[in-house]
């Protein structure tokens, strides 16, 4: 480890917008949001409370939608979405939010912090928002 590196945590690095949509919105009323929110990502609501969140990215949207060449008036969230989602703690380093991600082939994870989202980090988070580069 160099002795010059400053810790960093997921929440340093992190973009703190983290928007929710419900499950039975469809494709093209999520990409709406997404488009006015500026995000590349969002949080499935959790239809209940022993429920998991899920989460849609944009290549859930392009292997949910554009690849299978389907109409986004009839898809709905909860059929491309990933879940439940895989979160990271606020104050994980963010070396090691970088080999989770990778490990498990995601691109951006939710920030959770005593329980709630706070965020949400990506790949790119972790160079553009880095002390390092």
């Amino acid at each position: 480890m160099n002795a010059k590196r400053s810790f960093q945590s997921a929440k340093d690095v992190m973009t703190k917008k983290v928007i929710f949509v419900d499950g039975m919105a469809t494709a093209k009323e999520a990409v709406n949001i997404m488009r006015s929110e500026k995000v590349e990502a969002f949080i499935v609501k959790k239809r209940y409370p022993q429920d998991a969140y899920g989460i849609v990215m944009v290549h859930d949207l392009i292997n949910g939608v554009i690849i299978p060449d389907k109409s986004s008036e009839e898809v709905n969230v909860f059929e491309i979405m990933t879940k439940p989602a895989i979160s990271v703690p606020a104050d994980m380093d963010v070396r090691y939010v970088a080999r989770l991600l990778k490990k498990v082939g995601l691109k951006m994870a939710p920030v959770e912090e005593n329980g709630e989202y706070i965020g949400m980090v990506s790949l790119s988070d972790l160079i553009l928002h880095n002390l390092l580069f």
